[in-house]
């Protein structure tokens, strides 16, 4: 489903403008992210298509047709909203809560709680926990039960108002990845706020970044953004890395991995070792490095070992091998396979060449 502003304005009877002359079209199937800084209309702006915010001027178009021809409590049912603490209902289980739109439009109970247990598999929870209440669930289970309670109702449309901002960065980063890995699958037009630049590129297939006042200032595929922003204000915003944050649209084909020496945990280790060496689990999966002149008193165990950064998965952007090896202390970056078993090393050294090409 589409979605349209023409030139849509917001203004609060105190004379406060929270979002001014906006046109811009959200294209059907697409995630698109709203960014900028506190006070620039991102929530107002998402609110608006809802209803939940009525323009001052302008219109508001789902797939041609006005908004405020439409109920707002039939139309807010037939749009998921995901908000920053997933503002389940405490004193209903999760089955419940996934439940209410349904049953708000008319399905049986039994129908609804069905879906409600389809989509906690869908969303990444195991079954198990639909019995519980909000308060049992991690703060990330929760996030996951507002999804997909947004989800029940099938609707095209999801709204969704900094959903992961309230949870540690570990698990806002399965969060993103759990709702790309979703969007690849059901092809919704997702409205996203955010005020983190690296969340609106990492998850945007277009960036709207407003400035304070409510105007639009550029918007663009993320690449777009980053590599050539329209005035110092986004460039400001973006940041001086954004050179860095533009490698997430590089690939990393021309990168040699090469072999490393690892040891496995449990294994003697003789003398004082020589060189870095990758420590490894049973599964051949990276747990850390042994430094050099390091003794072990027995086998090798996890105690013994340096933390070794974060890994590369092989097949994803260039960005992410630099990223492994800059924070390696072996200064070698972990490349790892779709299972997270190690297939070999990279270095920065290796990665510029690659990016700055042929001298």
């Amino acid at each position: 489903m589409t979605i349209e502003f023409a030139g849509v304005t917001k203004r609060y009877p105190d004379g406060t403008v929270a979002v001014d002359d906006l046109s811009l079209t959200i294209e059907d199937g697409t995630i698109t992210v709203l960014v900028g800084p506190s006070g620039c209309g991102k929530t107002t702006t998402l609110r608006m298509i809802n209803r939940m915010v009525e323009p001052t001027a302008g219109k508001v178009l789902l797939d041609g047709r006005d908004v405020r021809e439409s109920d707002p409590p039939v139309l807010r049912r037939g749009i998921g909203y995901v908000i920053q603490h997933a503002g389940l209902f405490p004193h209903r289980t999760v089955v419940d809560n996934i439940a209410t739109v349904p049953l708000l439009s008319g399905w049986g109970k039994r129908k609804a709680r069905e879906r409600a247990a389809e989509l906690l598999e869908t969303v990444g929870l195991p079954p198990e926990l639909g019995s519980r209440y909000p308060a049992q669930l991690s703060g990330g289970q929760q996030q996951r039960v507002g999804v997909a309670r947004a989800l029940a109702a099938d609707s095209p449309v999801l709204l969704m108002d900094e959903p992961f901002s309230a949870v540690d960065p570990v698990v806002r980063e399965g969060l993103q990845d759990e709702l790309l890995r979703l969007q690849s699958r059901l092809g919704k037009t997702i409205v996203f706020v955010t005020h983190d630049i690296d969340e609106a590129v990492r998850l945007g297939d277009k960036v709207a970044v407003l400035r304070v006042g409510g105007r639009l200032a550029q918007y663009g595929t993320p690449a777009e953004v980053l590599r050539h922003p329209v005035d110092d204000f986004v460039a400001s915003f973006v940041g001086r890395d954004r050179g860095y944050r533009g490698l997430s649209f590089v690939d990393a084909d021309g990168v040699e991995v090469r072999a490393v020496p690892t040891i496995a945990l449990g294994q003697p280790v003789e003398g004082p070792t020589a060189e870095w060496l990758l420590a490894v689990n049973q599964a051949g999966r990276p747990r850390g490095w042994l430094a050099p002149g390091s003794t072990v008193d027995e086998k090798l165990a996890e105690r013994d070992l340096v933390a070794g950064g974060s890994l590369y998965h092989r097949g994803t952007p260039i960005r992410g091998a630099l990223d492994a090896a800059l924070s390696s202390p072996a200064g070698l970056g972990v490349v790892v396979d779709s299972g997270g078993e190690v297939l070999g090393v990279v270095t920065a050294r290796q990665i510029l060449d690659v990016i700055q090409g042929p001298a």
